[in-house]
């Protein structure tokens, strides 16, 4: 089972300014790398402070600059606010600049707030995904194409360069639900899901939709991977993991607010709302604990299939606390599994 740190930045105040909190991360993917993660994560999000990445494609370039193997994965791209004609050069142009270590998670937006403001209404996106996918694919893997469709329309066209690799980089797909797994699985895509708040019976469920598809593809489906999202830190004591866990709450009532919320901003900032969950609960669904309690806590995911576990360690600790857990973790976690 394989590790990512997901470098999802949260600006907790406008004055620590979003080029410290970018320094930050890029001193974190340059710490994975040499603790023996497979890869890091790289968000994309627009106009507001939690998850606040506008350009990942920039950033995984920056990154490879100074790591040697470590993969980066957009998790994810947000294609309805792209145009795949211009996206599609600019993933190509990421390949080569990241010496082909990119990944391109993709999926369709998940705070109503910010694809309104963005002119792709969530409730319409899931739509302009599966075409802008579409799109994307073919403009990746064909050189002439043309496309008359809902949401694009043009005639045939070329984009160049073209990808290092036959199809341009691999495809990781975000989803929830157990049986949309399985059909984008059966579509040939890597997988990336989370159970959120859900138990532990929705991600046996989540692994078993993959499964299942792989399974069915047989040879065609043997390399395709299932990488599970989940918020985590390694503590040092009692008190320690008190505090993260208030850290975290604060988070989640921010996020609450855009993902399942009234989606209340102000200048940029998401305001913080009551959660209906307590904070016992929320402590009960996140791996936030020492490092012997976090291989117990990772050891049902490596036997029940997990590939690769994403970690997101970034929901509000200082950035030292920040990169003592990325250290220890490297240090006395990851070669348990390896």
């Amino acid at each position: 089972m394989k590790f990512c740190q997901q470098l999802s930045s949260y600006l907790k105040n406008k004055k620590y300014t979003g080029y410290r909190l970018y320094q930050d991360m890029y001193e974190q993917a340059i710490l994975c790398d040499q603790g023996g993660y497979d890869s890091v994560g790289i968000t994309e999000h627009h106009l507001i402070n939690i998850l606040m990445m506008p350009a990942p494609l920039q950033f995984a370039v920056k990154i490879t600059g100074a790591t040697k193997k470590i993969k980066i994965i957009t998790a994810v791209a947000v294609l309805p606010i792209h145009d795949m004609r211009v996206f599609a050069g600019e993933v190509i142009a990421a390949q080569m600049f990241t010496d082909n270590r990119l990944i391109l998670g993709v999926g369709r937006g998940a705070f109503a707030c910010e694809m309104a403001q963005l002119d792709s209404p969530l409730e319409d996106s899931r739509e302009k995904f599966n075409e802008s996918l579409e799109v994307l694919q073919k403009l990746l893997s064909e050189e002439e194409v043309s496309w008359h469709g809902k949401h694009y329309n043009f005639e045939s066209l070329t984009v160049m360069p073209r990808p290092m690799t036959e199809n341009g980089p691999s495809i990781m797909m975000a989803v929830l639900d157990p049986e949309g797994i399985y059909a984008c699985t059966k579509r040939g895509f890597h997988i990336m899901t989370t159970p959120l708040s859900g138990d532990h019976q929705l991600m046996l469920d989540q692994v078993d939709g993959f499964a299942r598809a792989k399974a069915e593809l047989g040879d065609k489906g043997k390399d395709l991977s299932i990488s599970l999202s989940r918020v985590a830190f390694i503590v040092k004591n009692e008190l320690d993991r008190k505090e993260k866990i208030e850290m975290a709450y604060e988070y989640y009532s921010r996020f609450d607010n855009v993902f399942t919320g009234p989606g209340i901003v102000n200048k940029g900032m998401i305001k913080v709302l009551p959660r209906k969950q307590s904070i016992e609960e929320l402590a009960e669904s996140l791996l936030v604990c020492t490092a012997e309690e976090m291989i117990d806590k990772l050891s049902p995911y490596k036997e029940v299939g997990i590939d690769r576990v994403i970690l997101n360690m970034n929901f509000g600790a200082s950035h030292d606390d920040t990169m003592e857990s990325i250290h220890r973790f490297s240090e006395d976690v990851i070669p348990y599994f390896s």
